[in-house]
């Protein structure tokens, strides 16, 4: 059941977003895949990522958690730019960042 839900909720908007936009539908702007260690998270992630033509952008959580205040929010800053980047320059169809325990 998950897998069908990850593609209506990432992979469908991301490859048919005019057929959305017609539609009027917006979809979700983010997807919390939790479960314990080991489960497949990061390889659905992965996934719609490969389905999509997006880049996969992977955190790890305690990266985000750094000795100086501020040094988290700048990892994730980061992140989104580079992944504007890659859109902008056409490298990338969309991006899915993920952000792991």
């Amino acid at each position: 059941q998950t897998d069908s839900e990850l593609i209506e909720a990432v992979v469908l908007p991301m490859t048919h977003k005019d057929m959305f936009d017609t539609i009027g539908i917006k979809p979700p702007k983010g997807v919390l895949l939790h479960g314990p260690p080991g489960t497949g998270k990061t390889l659905l992630a992965r996934a719609c990522a490969n389905q999509t033509n997006a880049i996969f952008l992977k955190l790890a959580g305690p990266q985000l958690v750094q000795m100086f205040i501020g040094d988290g929010a700048k990892l994730i800053r980061d992140a989104f730019e580079l992944a504007k980047e890659k859109i902008e320059s056409g490298t990338s169809a969309g991006a899915i960042l993920f952000i792991d325990e």
